[in-house]
C-alpha cells in the first residue's frame, strides 16, 4: 500500500462556485423576523369614527359645558378660560362639588393631542365624569 503526497505546492485550487449556504440561511432567518414583526406594525382595523345615533340623555338643570374652539381657545359655559385656571374656574362654578358631569365639546380641527390636555387638566382638577358631547345624526336603516 503507498500513499502518495503531493509535495511542495501549498496552494488550494481556486474554487470558482459561490457558497450560497451561508447566503440562504441569512435569507431565512431574516424572513421569519419580517413575518414575526409585518403584522405588529400595521393597523388591522380602519377606523372612521361616525356620529352617534344614541338617544341623547337627559339634560341636567344647570349643565356645564366645557368647549374647545378650532382656535384652541377654551370656554367654561360662554366664558373664556385658560387650562391652568380650570380647576379653580370649575370649583367656583360647581360649588366643588367634584362629581359633577363635565360636557365637553370640541370643534372638528382641534388637535388630539390638545383635547388629551384639557382631559388630563380635567382630572388633575378632581372632575372625573366627563360627557363628550357631539351631533345627533337620524338612525341608518
Amino acid at each position: 500500500m503507498g500513499l502518495h503526497l503531493k509535495e511542495g505546492d501549498d496552494d488550494l485550487a481556486e474554487n470558482h462556485e459561490i457558497n450560497v449556504t451561508p447566503f440562504i440561511d441569512v435569507m431565512l432567518v431574516l424572513l421569519i423576523i419580517f413575518m414575526v414583526a409585518a403584522p405588529l406594525a400595521t393597523v388591522d382595523i380602519k377606523v372612521d369614527l361616525p356620529a352617534s345615533t344614541a338617544k341623547p340623555a337627559p339634560r341636567p338643570e344647570k349643565p356645564v359645558f366645557l368647549s374647545v374652539k378650532a382656535d384652541q381657545r377654551l370656554y367654561l359655559g360662554e366664558e373664556p378660560v385658560s387650562v391652568e385656571a380650570l380647576g379653580a374656574t370649575l370649583d367656583a362654578r360647581t360649588h366643588n362639588k367634584k362629581d359633577t358631569t363635565i360636557f365637553f365639546q370640541a370643534d372638528k380641527g382641534v388637535d388630539y393631542g390638545d383635547l388629551m390636555g384639557v382631559m388630563d387638566a380635567l382630572r388633575a382638577a378632581g372632575y372625573l365624569k366627563v360627557g363628550l358631547v357631539g351631533l345627533e345624526t337620524a338612525a341608518k336603516k
